[in-house]
């Protein structure tokens, strides 16, 4: 299957990704975003406010060693995690249903960019003032009688918009 080494993963070209999390609660959610952003060896992530951090047995259920490989990062709070990633020249994308939000399938990625995409809590989704803070916002057009998806499905979808447009496959 040629797996790469933790080693390998560390040493190997980054998809130009950074997944904030903004106070995602459960940490099954959080691992299996772990575990998603290496299998499209996404830079990172910022896991902000209430999200647990790595060492914890929930986050490694699901995410099976991936935290080991994937770079991460504590923040009190997405709006800092946001406000860092813009001074280091990401674009920074919430994933929220707001008015004047791209529909993900109207979204091209620049290779002459890096990103980065905060994704909410499972309830309340992305604070209203890292929404306020973000260059503009990705939608995903739902057609069921729900408005939501599982952060960690979300967060699948999205990563592999990017890593589609921006990997050779």
């Amino acid at each position: 299957m040629q797996r790469l080494t933790i080693e390998e993963y560390r040493e190997a070209e980054k998809l130009p990704l950074v997944v904030v999390l903004d106070d995602v609660r459960s940490m099954y959610n959080v691992g299996s975003v772990f575990r998603t952003c290496d299998a499209f060896r996404v830079e990172g992530i910022a896991l902000c406010g209430i999200c647990q951090t790595p060492p914890a047995t929930e986050i490694h259920k699901t995410a099976l060693g991936a935290e080991d490989a994937v770079s991460w990062k504590y923040y009190h709070t997405a709006l800092e995690a946001v406000e860092e990633l813009k001074k280091a020249g990401y674009e920074v994308l919430a994933v929220e249903q707001v008015e004047h939000s791209t529909k993900l399938q109207h979204f091209t990625a620049s290779k002459e960019k890096k990103y980065a995409v905060v994704l909410g809590n499972e309830v309340k989704g992305v604070h209203q003032e890292v929404v306020d803070a973000c260059d503009g916002c990705l939608e995903i057009p739902q057609l069921g009688t729900k408005h939501s998806m599982n952060v960690s499905v979300t967060a699948g979808i999205i990563i592999w918009k990017f890593a589609s447009q921006l990997l050779l496959f």
